[in-house]
């Protein structure tokens, strides 16, 4: 085994050690710092610069999204099943009847909620487990769309919860309890839902649809109702965090009270959303009341200023404030107009007035063409009623309410359901970063030492692959001087023979010219053989130079042939290893050799550039190409120099003739450079 070899092995155990070494430290250092928990979270599979970037990220969307707002004062609540026996495994259902097949994309259900003088506000009765259930009129059992268990862990929560479908085709959802949570105010088990949306796209098409129920528990205040499950009315004010405020239109009433809005051309409207004032943004609140909804109400479209070829579109009646909510909803089919009017023909009392005069207040109305309000910005006028002071009719269009911008339902559902999702998340991520925290403290001391003796490995490893790097360069330049050696003593002891038998044969002029021709043959050849290994042992004998070295390949091959050659970054071709270099000169003379041969060209361009990452040879002719395009192959002698270069290359025949061959050779700092 020689010296080098020798040296070699040894650098392979040195860095096998260091491999097997580095990872027992640092476990040992991470047992010493109480890793002790095998049960690891997924949170642990993240980098502490990935938890630090997600808690951030979770903040940036936190500050987007929609805010728990939650309303005050009286109202109704929703669906209550009845108590029952006192089974949690038992099943209560809800069903809604959609009228038609729809495809639907998404349920959301809106928990009711209860105050809890501990932990705050939590959902009231939300189900543990669930399965919901959609079919049509032809199929009564339905198939199960989703389906949650304990596992889920929904509660606790006050947010809506999504449920996104696949585009399920249904004209009837069904939600099946399997697991309900006990009731706070008794401890019974009893399903208790606040609001139940089905959306097709922006279309909330279960609102104010008939509903089904395996128990409906009623009350003598009217909160409860399976009636009160699609009747748009929910536990939230609308808070989207986005927009500006804009105070509510308010008016007293005199002589049949109108409101009249001007869509400016007609549109196919299908849904009307009418918000009600606030009431009072104080704790508790200025008075109970709703500020001017109408106890009844029609709502009539038109395409006629007069109103002579009215439709009725909605007709609203309340029993008083339990009836009233934040937002009342209407979905009905199709109809083409564009004036609506709202006409009170009951208005709501009122004592806040010091003249007593009824009043009729709105924040918002919305008017809905294909998904769209399409009374954005829209002129309202109103006949009948006296405005506040410092209440405008064009707060009723502005598309803002008390809290700023007024959002789609679905957006705004799926904002909140987000936000819950986000703040659980939250101090999970935050507990994680400090457990990080509290580890990069503990482990500093080891590492410190880790790193001295990696630092000692390293530099031993250095110290012998620069000992072995000189021993292989010192290895190589005997390898060119043996080459030379042979190659140009065997051929010019030839020559001297021949030399002498020349002299022997000056009266046979026949075998004298062949002696000579046989001279000038091998002297060709030991000058080209002289040519090749001293460009190999110019200066410090290995291609030093590569720039160079191409020049003077270009010039001596192709002195015959119209040539441009040009390089860029030649300090990166510098650091090159002796190896790297000599294989790119060997494989730029193949070209070379090979377009010479082959061609027929008259043109060759040589490109070298090199930078951190790659070093690129480009060589280009002007010949006759490959024909075929589909026929050009990669030259077996230029795919084998590519293959110990470690480079990937590339033939290609341009339209306008010729070849480009391509060598990309990417280039590691650790192994490549010297």
């Amino acid at each position: 085994m020689s010296r080098l070899e020798h040296d070699q092995i040894a650098l392979m155990r040195w860095k096998k050690s260091i491999h097997q070494i580095t990872p027992c430290l640092i476990a040992g250092v991470m047992t010493c710092s109480s890793w002790a928990d095998e049960s690891e979270p997924p949170l642990l599979s993240l980098s502490t610069g990935d938890l630090e970037a997600r808690l951030l990220a979770i903040d940036t969307e936190l500050d987007e999204l929609a805010h728990y707002s939650l309303r005050s004062g009286m109202g109704t609540i929703g669906y209550r099943s009845t108590i029952g026996d006192a089974s949690v495994d038992r099943l209560e259902w809800v069903e809604v009847d959609l009228g038609s097949e729809y495809s639907i994309d998404e349920v959301v259900m809106v928990p009711c909620i209860q105050r809890d003088t501990e932990i705050g506000f939590q959902a009231d009765a939300f189900p543990v487990a669930f399965r919901i259930v959609a079919g049509t009129a032809k199929d009564r059992t339905g198939v199960v769309v989703a389906q949650y268990d304990k596992t889920h862990a929904l509660l606790p929560r006050i947010a809506p919860l999504r449920t996104p479908l696949n585009k399920v085709t249904a004209s009837w959802i069904r939600i099946e309890t399997s697991y309900l949570s006990l009731r706070p105010f008794d401890g019974q088990p009893v399903f208790q839902l606040s609001e139940l949306l089905v959306f097709s796209g922006e279309e909330n098409i279960a609102l104010r649809r008939p509903v089904k129920s395996s128990t409906n528990a009623l009350d003598l205040s009217g909160a409860w109702s399976k009636q009160w499950l699609v009747d748009g009315f929910m536990p939230y004010l609308m808070d989207s965090a986005q927009g500006s405020q804009s105070v509510a239109f308010i008016a007293e009433t005199l002589d049949t009270p109108t409101v009249q809005v001007d869509l400016g051309e007609t549109h196919p409207i299908s849904r009307i959303h009418l918000h009600a004032v606030d009431q009072s943004d104080t704790v508790p609140q200025a008075f109970a009341g709703d500020l001017g909804i109408p106890l009844n109400f029609v709502i009539e479209g038109a395409n006629r200023p007069d109103f002579s070829d009215a439709v009725t579109l909605v007709e609203n009646h309340r029993t008083g404030v339990l009836q009233s909510g934040p937002i009342f909803m209407w979905r009905f089919p199709s109809v083409n107009l564009r004036y609506l009017r709202l006409i009170s023909r009951e208005p709501s009392p009122t004592s806040i007035s010091p003249t007593y005069f009824p009043r009729l207040g709105f924040s918002e109305i919305e008017l809905f063409a294909n998904g769209h309000n399409v009374a954005f910005e829209k002129e309202v006028q109103g006949t009948g009623i006296k405005p506040s002071e410092g209440r405008s009719y064009t707060s009723l269009t502005d598309g803002n309410n008390f809290y700023g911008k007024i959002i789609s339902i679905r957006t705004w559902l799926d904002e909140l359901a987000q936000r819950h999702d986000l703040e659980s998340e939250h101090p999970l991520v935050a507990a994680e970063l400090g457990r990080r925290y509290a580890k990069q403290k503990s482990t500093l001391t080891g590492v410190s030492w880790l790193a001295g003796i990696l630092a000692i490995g390293i530099g031993f490893i250095i110290l012998i692959e620069r000992n072995i790097r000189l021993r292989q360069l010192a290895q190589l330049k005997e390898r060119f001087a043996a080459d030379l050696h042979d190659e140009l003593g065997a051929d010019l002891h030839t020559i001297g023979l021949l030399c002498d038998l020349a002299k022997e044969s000056t009266d046979s002029p026949e075998r004298l010219v062949k002696l000579l021709d046989r001279t000038r043959t091998f002297s060709e050849r030991s000058g080209a053989a002289a040519r090749y290994c001293t460009n190999m042992l110019e200066a410090k004998g290995l291609c030093e130079d590569l720039t160079v070295e191409l020049g003077v390949n270009s010039r001596r091959l192709l002195a015959d042939l119209e040539y441009e050659y040009s390089f860029d970054g030649k300090a990166f071709l510098q650091e090159l290893k002796p190896r790297k270099r000599i294989d790119l000169f060997l494989f730029h003379k193949e070209c070379l050799t090979n377009i010479i041969r082959h061609s027929g060209a008259t043109k060759v361009t040589t490109r070298l550039t090199a930078n951190r990452q790659q070093v690129k040879l480009t060589i280009s002719d002007n010949g006759q190409g490959f024909g075929d395009a589909s026929s050009v192959t990669i030259p077996p002698s230029l795919k084998r120099r590519a293959r110990l270069l470690g480079a990937r290359i590339d033939i290609v025949q341009p339209p306008e003739g010729g070849v480009h061959i391509n060598l990309v050779l990417k280039t590691r700092k650790f192994l490549l450079f010297s």
